[in-house]
């Protein structure tokens, strides 16, 4: 895709990728306060939640969402066999499995408001690490380091906020990094499999072999399922699904097209969507003034760093 300032298809594709950002957000964001629903419904049905109830609610999530998209995908086997094994293999396992094993006991330590500002630190890793995949270059080292200290600074605040005594911000703030750290390795692999399979068939692989892992794991829940999946939270398992299969999907696309580095600092988008619906559907979850200016400062150092990548980067993933 050319760079060249100024030109208008250059600006046309360019608004197309921040719409399609913008999607991707609003239906990831919707995730954050949806999941803690579920969470309020066990509490009053007074279901007794330990790690391994999160982490079957995930699996059976991500394998529906897997199956729905292999089902409606075109010959994903025939493009299974053509790909290496090893990068499919790598790409289910950060993308579902670990992102989502550090995602859901981030959730239990932290706000969902303090987990959706988090997310946007999937940008600074990309920042680090696609230079070492050789897709990008670093920018002047005193600008990189400028912005991921600024972005810190950003989440400081949000951490310093009050919040409910029972969670541990801290801790659920390193656990984020570590699901953040995942998905974006995640997009790294997808880089190597694209030759051979659609993104929407790889998603649907990777989905699918997550999330039935993630029910190995979660394996000691099962006895409860009839409790635990109500009416209601069938819906919202059905709706988490369909966001997860709809999302990583358009995202994995909308990086065939575009240079990821132009998406990874478009999840600005991300933390703000989270935060607000979280603040607008959880009755425990409140916009304190320290969370405003964490996401503001956060969201800041987005645009910063899409300006410094719009500069270096020359190639598309």
């Amino acid at each position: 895709m050319s760079e060249a300032q100024g030109h208008p298809n250059t600006e046309l594709k360019r608004w197309k990728a921040v719409l399609g950002a913008a999607f991707c957000a609003l239906l990831w964001g919707s995730a954050f306060p949806c999941i803690k629903y579920v969470y309020s419904i066990w509490a009053e049905q007074s279901i007794e939640v330990s790690m391994h109830t999160r982490w079957w609610f995930a699996g059976v999530r991500f394998t529906l969402s897997g199956l729905g998209l292999l089902l409606i995908s075109r010959s994903p086997f025939k493009q299974l066999r053509q790909t290496p094994l090893r990068y499919m293999g790598g790409m289910a396992l950060c993308q579902t499995l670990l992102q989502y094993i550090f995602f859901y006991l981030a959730l239990s330590l932290a706000s969902s408001s303090l987990c959706s500002l988090m997310s946007a630190s999937g940008s600074f890793w990309w920042l680090l690490l696609a230079p070492l995949f050789g897709k990008a270059e670093w920018g002047k080292g005193w600008k990189v380091w400028g912005i991921l200290v600024l972005g810190a600074l950003g989440v400081s605040m949000a951490v310093y906020s009050p919040g409910d005594p029972s969670f541990n911000p801290l801790l659920g703030v390193a656990v984020m990094l570590l699901a953040t750290l995942c998905g974006t390795l995640a997009v790294l692999l997808f880089s190597k499999i694209k030759p051979t399979m659609k993104a929407r068939t790889a998603t649907g692989f990777s989905l699918f072999s997550g999330g039935v892992a993630l029910c190995m794991i979660g394996l000691p829940a099962m006895p409860d399922s009839p409790a635990l999946f109500s009416p209601p939270v069938i819906l919202i398992t059905l709706y988490l699904a369909f966001v997860s299969a709809t999302a990583f999907s358009v995202w994995y696309e909308l990086s065939t097209r575009y240079p990821v580095s132009l998406l990874a600092s478009l999840r600005f988008m991300i933390p703000i969507s989270g935060v607000l619906l979280s603040v607008a559907f959880i009755q425990s979850e409140k916009l304190s003034v320290w969370i405003m200016i964490g996401t503001m400062i956060v969201s800041f150092t987005m645009v910063l760093a899409v300006r410094l990548h719009g500069k270096v980067e020359k190639s598309t993933l």
